[in-house]
């Protein structure tokens, strides 16, 4: 477009009042959705306004009455699928409801994640939604809380913040994945996430601050002492929170000497740059190395062989936390909420008995 041309001024509610003739007040309570009119009245201000396709000023309607009709999202990855998915579930309860989504990633970096919330509470959302990157740093979230403003918390929840929450229980579900892999006869079980710690090494279940990552390595850790496998801790892996990182790791474990027989990942991109290091060494799943990922991605069911998963109900826990906020949003005073959604194990041809021979 030339940047020269001279720039269409904005249609005012002004002009709306005048070519609906009535009051620019009149106007302005039609346009904005308050106070009373009649019916007629309310249909000539809206003819008027599509016949000069007249924008409404957002911020300065929310200073007039409050409200943004916005609702801020703040997300781990907008790379990942998982996140994706849940988005799009908050996205069309949202818009039933009559709010647009603004969203936000924080990469999974806590400062980022604090200026995305400081950045949407500045646009005077009515509400948030937030997947914390950790559990333990949660001043921001306090503020929103004290600032009046709903919040909720999507797939990881905080103990000791008093806000809705929905999550999936994911020790169980690890519990389950290490499992099924221990009763196929594995014993050499590494577990790969994209959390990271500043030695970039698993030493306690303390530093891990990403609260559903906690849990997973739980569950994994609790079915291997059960089955009494030694070190389990050894083949966690941390720090898969890109495709050259996660590279890097899978080829540092299955180049080894020593390389599992089994690996559960965090999510589908690590199982994706793991299944492709796979294949670059010559190696075969199940045959050498059995697979197993949360998230039941598009890929996993179309790959030879398909990838057996932990299948997270992800849409609807999208759908979930944005119905919570918005009946919050609608004065809900209810105590808090923690809605926990079951997830299924789907068995598929990429998990097989533990042999001698790896």
């Amino acid at each position: 477009m030339d940047e020269h041309l001279p720039r269409k001024p904005s249609v005012t509610v002004a002009d709306v009042a005048r070519a609906a003739n009535v009051s620019k007040a009149t106007a302005a309570r039609v346009l904005g959705g308050y106070g009373t009119v009649s019916d007629g009245v309310r249909e000539n201000v809206l003819q008027a306004a599509r016949r000069l396709d007249y924008r409404p000023n957002e911020l300065a309607r929310s200073m007039t009455t409050g409200r943004s009709g916005t609702i801020g999202v703040v997300v781990g990855d907008i790379e990942n699928p998982f996140f994706s998915a849940a988005v799009r579930g908050i996205a069309d309860i949202a818009k039933t409801a009559g709010f647009n989504v603004i969203l936000a990633n924080s990469g999974e970096d806590i400062e980022a994640e604090k200026a995305a919330v400081k950045t949407l509470l500045a646009k005077r959302v009515d509400g948030l939604i937030v997947t914390p990157s950790r559990a333990r740093e949660t001043s921001h979230l306090e503020d929103v809380v004290r600032s009046g403003r709903p919040l909720a918390l999507l797939d990881r929840a905080i103990p000791g913040l008093s806000v809705d929450a929905v999550t999936v229980d994911d020790r169980e579900a690890a519990e389950a994945a290490t499992e099924l892999l221990i009763g196929r006869g594995h014993r050499k079980i590494a577990y790969i996430t994209a959390c990271d710690t500043p030695e970039h090494r698993y030493a306690t279940i303390e530093d891990i601050h990403t609260a559903s990552v906690r849990l997973r390595i739980e569950g994994f850790l609790a079915a291997c002492e059960r089955a009494r496998i030694l070190d389990p801790t050894g083949l966690i892996r941390l720090g898969a929170n890109g495709r050259a990182e996660t590279r890097k790791l899978a080829l540092e474990l299955l180049g080894s000497h020593e390389r599992p027989t089994a690996i559960l990942a965090s999510d589908s991109l690590i199982a994706l740059e793991v299944f492709k290091v796979i294949r670059e060494l010559s190696l075969g799943i199940p045959d050498d190395v059995s697979l197993i990922t949360f998230h039941d991605a598009d890929w996993t069911s179309v790959t030879t062989p398909p990838i057996t998963v932990v299948d997270q109900p992800v849409y609807r826990l999208g759908e979930a936390v944005a119905k919570l906020l918005v009946a919050r949003m609608k004065g809900e005073a209810a105590e808090p909420r923690h809605i926990v959604l079951p997830t299924t194990l789907i068995s598929r041809a990429s998990v097989s008995e533990a042999t001698s021979s790896n």
